[in-house]
Formats: structure tokens, sequence, C-alpha cells
């Protein structure tokens, strides 16, 4: 709908409008939603149940997990919901808090994989100081400044993309709202917006990768001089579900935001998004727990606590 030369709400292309394939995806996408409700739920109540976990690793493991699902939780549920109503249509308003709460979970959690990379460099190059560097105080302090900050860098790209007047089209090819579909159906000079976007967006992505890749580099150095063959597998195997998730959310996250007047076709486009929105959160609980040994025992703890329980309950009856 567009009135007096601004635009009231958005259409969203993302997907075909074949009734038949907007089903199956509703029951896909349904799937995926559930898959990291159920995975990131599960392993932010084993690190809180369990005492084997409370450390600084689980600790941060147990907040991306929170972030995880509220990161979904931005877009899945409203775009199901249009599956279901056989719309295509989002309000001016819920597109704006739609676009600054998918902004700032996604710089928290550019944030939190840097904060995670430095949890593993203590542990592994300095693991004597461990205890007293990450220490409950620290934590804390990383975790909150990874949340503020994000919602901050938020405010500047939501401000900057939707000052923007959109009077000729309110037609979005993409699934849900955000950047860089929203910047080609903008009016006017969009110089500004993509200028704040390079150079803000990119120093606070570049900045929590660059923090990734130099902890890294001491982490790697640090392992391959470990004469132990068994050491050195040990101390690679905490790093590498890490590095599998960092991989997988930069890369395809970069190369959205790096190209938001993208020559690719409509179709390549679309499918990023999918990747770092959809996928990735999914993922990454089965990337944490699938070879961690501590959480599956932890788990298992759980689980053999559980059922004691119910047989004592039953006795009782």
């Amino acid at each position: 709908m567009v009135s007096n030369g601004s635009v009231t709400e958005f259409i969203l292309f993302g997907f075909p409008a074949i009734i038949s394939v907007q089903a199956t995806l509703f029951y896909v996408f349904l799937m995926f939603y559930v898959l990291t409700l159920s995975g990131n739920f599960l392993i932010v109540v084993v690190t809180l149940a369990s005492k084997a976990l409370h450390s600084p690793m689980y600790f941060f493991l147990g907040n991306l997990s929170v972030l995880e699902i509220c990161y979904m939780s931005v877009t899945i549920p409203k775009m199901l919901l249009n599956f279901l109503l056989e719309t295509t249509n989002i309000s001016f308003n819920a597109c704006v808090a739609q676009v600054y709460f998918f902004i700032a979970l996604g710089s928290i959690e550019c944030s939190l994989l840097a904060v995670m990379a430095y949890d593993r460099y203590v542990a592994i190059c300095i693991p004597l100081q461990y205890v007293l560097v990450m220490n409950t105080n620290t934590c804390i302090a990383l975790v909150c400044g990874s949340w503020i900050s994000g919602f901050l860098h938020s405010m500047v790209h939501t401000i900057s993309t939707f000052q923007l007047p959109f009077c000729s089209s309110n037609r979005i090819d993409q699934f849900f709202c955000d950047i860089p579909p929203l910047l080609k159906v903008a009016c006017g000079s969009k110089l500004a917006s993509v200028v704040v976007l390079f150079t803000v967006g990119g120093a606070y992505g570049f900045g929590s990768l660059l923090m990734t890749v130099i902890s890294y580099i001491h982490i790697i150095s640090t392992i391959l001089k470990i004469k132990s063959t068994e050491g050195q597998k040990k101390a690679f195997s905490t790093c590498t579900s890490h590095l599998t998730v960092v991989t997988l959310f930069f890369g395809t996250s970069f190369s959205a935001y790096l190209n938001p007047t993208s020559k690719y076709s409509s179709e390549e486009v679309k499918l990023v998004p999918v990747f770092y929105a959809v996928v990735t959160p999914t993922l990454n609980p089965i990337i944490y727990t699938l070879r961690n040994k501590e959480f599956k025992n932890a788990f298992r703890k759980i689980i053999a606590i559980v059922r004691s329980y119910d047989k004592d309950c039953g006795h009782v009856h």
C-alpha cells in the first residue's frame, strides 16, 4: 500500500506465490524453527542444571543459545503466519522492528563469537591464569558488553535505512525485512546509508572477526608446540565446533551485507539469508554438542536423575 508518497506496508516476495509450494515451505521452516527452539533450549537447561558445566565456556554457550532462539524468532513466526494466512504483507512499523532486532541480534552474535574465541585463547595459551582472567565479573561484563553494543549498533543502521523515503515501490524480494533489499526499493540518494553500512557495519563485523582470527592464530601456534599428538587432538577438539560456527555465520552474513546492491540473480540473493537466519541457528546446537563429551555426560546424568525420580514416584503411588 502506498499513500501520499510514503509506504505504509511492505509486500514480501521471498518465495513463489504457488500455494502448494508455500504449504511445503511452511512445514520445512516450521521444522527448522522447532529444531532450533528445542536444541538451543536443551543447551540452556543442561548448562544450568549441571554443575559440571558451570564454567565460562558453557556460560557463553548458554548465552549464544538464548540469542539463537531470539534471533530466529524475529523472522520465522511472521513468515509462518503469512504462509497460514496466504498473505505476504508486513506493516511499516513491524518491518522497522524486524530490521532493528534482526541486526541487533546478529551483531550480538558477532561479538559473542569473538568473546568465545578469546575464552579459548585464555584456556589454551595461558591456562594457569584462566581462573583469574575469566572470572565471573569478567564473563558477565563481556556478555553485557556484547548485548549493549549490538543494540546500539543496530540503532545506527535502522535509523540510517528508514530515514530514506520509500515512495515508488513497497515490494521486497526477501522473506523478511532486511537492509540490502530495503535499500534496493528506497528512493532518493542511498549513498549515506550504504556508507554507514560499509563503515559502521564493516568496522563492527570485521572487528569481531579480527579478534576471533587473532585469538585462533595464537591458539593454533600454541597447539602446534604441544609435543604430544594426543594433547594436540584434545586441544583442537575444544575449538573445532566454534570454528565451524564462525565460518558459517561470518561467511554467509558478510556475503549479504558487503553486497547491498548485489548483481547476483534474485534467487541467489534470497538464498544467502536462509543460511545465516535459519540454517546456522539450527545447526549450532548440533555442532556444539555432537562431539562434546562433557555436555553428553552431563545430559546423561540429568536423564538418569529424571528416570530415577520417576521410578521413585511410581513406587510411592
